[in-house]
């Protein structure tokens, strides 16, 4: 398995972390929902930097290819992600609250 990291760091964007929250509510999360390939994908931000990003869990590294992934991003930021890192997984510990997690959904409101 395969983690990737992608993020913006948005002070040349128009954008900000709140307002690519409702491109969350309204599109990513759908599209991105039953990828083949992706096991799961974690979006984050941090409000004060204005930071944007996402992490993904692939099964194989063939299908962590950014061109063939539904992402509008970089249309709505205005331009590719100021980090993308890929690393092989080597382990995971589930937390006793893991099944929350598979809520799925926007967690911040």
């Amino acid at each position: 398995m395969y983690l990737m990291i992608v993020a913006w760091d948005l002070a040349r964007s128009e954008q900000t972390t709140t307002s690519l929250r409702d491109y969350l509510r309204g599109y990513a999360v759908d599209a991105f929902t039953g990828l083949p390939g992706m096991l799961g994908k974690f979006w984050f931000s941090n409000e004060p930097r204005q930071i944007w990003g996402a992490v993904y869990l692939w099964t194989t590294l063939a299908h962590a290819d950014p061109a063939r992934l539904p992402s509008r991003a970089v249309e709505l930021i205005g331009y590719e992600p100021t980090s993308v890192s890929v690393f092989a997984l080597e382990a995971v510990a589930a937390g006793a609250d893991w099944s929350k997690l598979l809520d799925g959904g926007v967690v911040h409101a």
